[in-house]
């Protein structure tokens, strides 16, 4: 081969390989690069440990239903994919219905935005994002509603990323992060004009403690709105196929344990929420929200091979590949429930905290 046939080919795998991770990938266009995976807070020589760490508490089940235990679980888990939900998904970590003529990022945008229409505040509202993330409904609520965001995440490695998007967007003035427990937040009674909690409120140990904490802070009259992840009418808890569906969800998600739909207008009435609406937002005529995960199998695949080479070159922690391979396996659990519909991540619940609490 002459040199300039070598030096053609050896640019063509070379772009092919750019191609490959760049631009087919999604890390690009996120915000996060494949280079720059890593474990969140933790260091990268203790990604592994931390990844043996988070399947210990499954062995330990019972330590995972005290509020005292959860947050340590959690916080351990989002370190461990924050980087990698980034690069793979994209900064907002919810489902969304998938809607005719409408890309993935235009859809989860039209879920989010749908979240704040419906508590009716005006611009300049403060409002509460309870279990932020890195911020991506927090920035896509605040850009269409005008309303002021505060934003509240267990884990410190989130509330960096989120604060470092907030300013790339031009938000951070609008858009305030705060690293704490949703079980015991570090705000004054009645001081939020509405809240919400895409996806999130499922990591609580405890449904009940998590709603009476966003009541507490709710001013009277103010509006709640909740997307939650439950077992539906569908499930049958002496179902094998559905225990482990289910069971699935639960580990590679860290959640305590998944509530079934019913109880849910049930624990926010406990609380002292009027409950204005409930709905699965995921029946028709919604398009299946689990069909992004099915399109996603062979950007996983590329995705894996990315990584763990990274691995192997040692620009990414050597756990990191665990890590992908539990969230591959828990994509097609994920997908299994919403076949089979007994599984939405999107029961949506719409509360009001009464004009006369103020007296109470």
């Amino acid at each position: 081969m002459d040199t300039l046939s070598l030096f053609f080919t050896a640019s063509l795998v070379a772009f092919g390989l750019y191609w490959f991770i760049c631009i087919l990938g999604s890390a690009e266009q996120k915000g996060k690069s494949a280079v720059h995976l890593s474990g969140g807070s933790i260091s990268a020589d203790k990604v592994s440990d931390n990844y043996n760490q988070y399947w210990s508490f499954f062995r330990r089940p019972k330590e995972i239903e005290t509020a005292d235990k959860v947050p340590a679980f959690v916080d351990t888990f989002y370190n461990l994919v924050t980087d990698i939900y980034e690069w793979g998904w994209g900064q907002s970590f919810h489902f969304s219905p998938s809607l005719p003529g409408c890309s993935h990022h235009d859809a989860t945008r039209a879920h989010e935005e749908y979240a704040v229409d419906l508590l009716n505040v005006s611009p300049g509202s403060r409002i509460l994002d309870a279990g932020c993330g890195v911020g991506g409904p927090m920035r896509a609520i605040a850009s269409h509603s005008g309303a002021r965001v505060v934003g509240i995440t267990i884990n410190e490695y989130q509330v960096n990323r989120a604060r470092l998007h907030n300013k790339k967007a031009g938000l951070e003035k609008q858009c305030e992060v705060v690293c704490g427990n949703f079980l015991h937040m570090p705000f004054e009674e009645s001081s939020f004009d509405g809240a919400y909690s895409i996806e999130a409120t499922c990591h609580a140990p405890n449904l009940e403690e998590v709603y009476s904490e966003i009541y507490r802070v709710l001013k009277p009259g103010a509006l709640y709105v909740s997307y939650e992840w439950v077992t539906t009418e569908l499930y049958r808890g002496d179902n094998p196929e559905h225990m482990e569906i289910i069971q699935g969800i639960e580990r590679g998600d860290a959640l305590p344990g998944l509530r079934s739909y019913d109880q849910i207008a049930e624990i926010a009435r406990k609380v002292g929420f009027e409950v204005l609406k409930e709905k699965d937002l995921a029946e028709p005529p919604a398009g299946p929200w689990w069909s992004r995960l099915k399109m996603g199998r062979i950007a996983y695949w590329r995705n894996h091979i990315v990584v763990t080479v990274l691995a192997w070159l040692g620009i990414a922690p050597k756990g990191v590949v665990d890590v992908h391979k539990m969230l591959f396996k828990t994509a097609d659990f994920l997908t299994r429930g919403g076949e089979t519909g007994i599984f939405t991540p999107m029961h949506m619940i719409l509360c009001r905290k009464p004009e006369q609490a103020a007296a109470q």
